[in-house]
């Protein structure tokens, strides 16, 4: 009963004039008609909008989506939350409609982040044009990943790990912060999920990953022609091998695009990193600052 892959992510925004041009524009993402009105949404491959963004007064995390196989693992998922103590809703047909799935439940970790799991996508058999990218590697990875920010690191471990189920890949102690950064597996993508310590809870970076190193560097070119604030250059990373640069979001969530991160095919020794990079990632202070 494995948690498949990150599925889609829903976020609350503030501005869609400024997110509309930095998802399409320099992401190289689809824009698509969605379920859910006055939203932007996005295609990345055959998979219904994988990110839909919806404007709102209060901005924030709205929902991490969790494929699992089919209803029967939902409902085991549901139970096995429901035991740790965590509420669960069962999502409504509107619900399903708007996220274009079969079924899926609501609950929240132990930091208040805001997840989903569901079942059976509902394909509507377009092809997936994104002709500033030749092509994004998703399938049996997904859509890519995601670092939350959660009040307590190990708290959030235990729920994540022992939970759902997913696999511990690495660790990451930093000196100046309290509390151990965790990467999680739950496919063959070195890691699908992050967990970083932080004062408040929400998501703090995503991920989509190019099927070429020319996607990477042509989209390095758009950054720099659209004005998009850089955060850090390009470089390589420790843990799966990503060569990648990450740009700040129009509200300031740290966004990579990266090629050739590592698949670990078998289950793997945890281990821990000291640096984030084998070399780049210069890192650049966000515009407020």
């Amino acid at each position: 009963m494995p948690i498949l892959s990150l599925g889609y992510l829903r976020l609350d925004i503030a501005d869609a004039s400024r997110w509309q041009p930095f998802m399409r524009d320099f992401l190289g993402l689809m824009e698509v008609d969605g379920a859910t009105p006055g939203s932007l949404s996005y295609r990345i491959d055959e998979y219904p909008a994988r990110f839909v963004l919806s404007p709102s007064e209060a901005p924030g995390l709205g929902a991490i989506g969790w494929e699992v196989t089919d209803r029967r693992d939902l409902a085991d998922f549901a139970d096995r939350i429901e035991r740790s103590g965590r509420a669960v809703t069962v999502g409504t047909p509107g619900e399903c409609a708007e996220r274009a799935v079969t079924g899926l439940i609501r609950f929240e970790d132990p930091s208040g982040n805001p997840n989903e799991l569901f079942w059976g996508p509902v394909y509507d058999h377009q092809p997936v044009r994104t002709p500033l990218v030749s092509r994004f590697v998703t399938g049996d990875q997904g859509l890519g990943h995601v670092i939350l920010s959660v009040l307590d690191s190990e708290e959030a471990f235990e729920f994540y790990n022992g939970v759902l189920g997913f696999e511990e890949r690495n660790v990451l102690d930093i000196p100046q912060l309290e509390g151990r950064y965790y990467f999680l597996g739950c496919n063959p993508r070195q890691h699908s999920l992050g967990l970083a310590p932080g004062n408040a809870p929400g998501l703090a970076h995503f991920m989509v990953e190019a099927a070429s190193l020319d996607d990477v560097g042509l989209g390095l070119d758009r950054a720099h022609h659209m004005d998009v604030p850089m955060m850090q250059s390009l470089g390589r990373h420790t843990n799966d091998r990503m060569v990648s640069f990450y740009v700040y979001s129009p509200e300031g969530h740290h966004v990579e695009l990266g090629f050739d991160g590592e698949r670990v095919e078998t289950r793997q020794p945890v281990y821990a990193i000291t640096e984030g990079a084998f070399w780049g990632h210069r890192f650049t202070p966000p515009p407020s600052a």
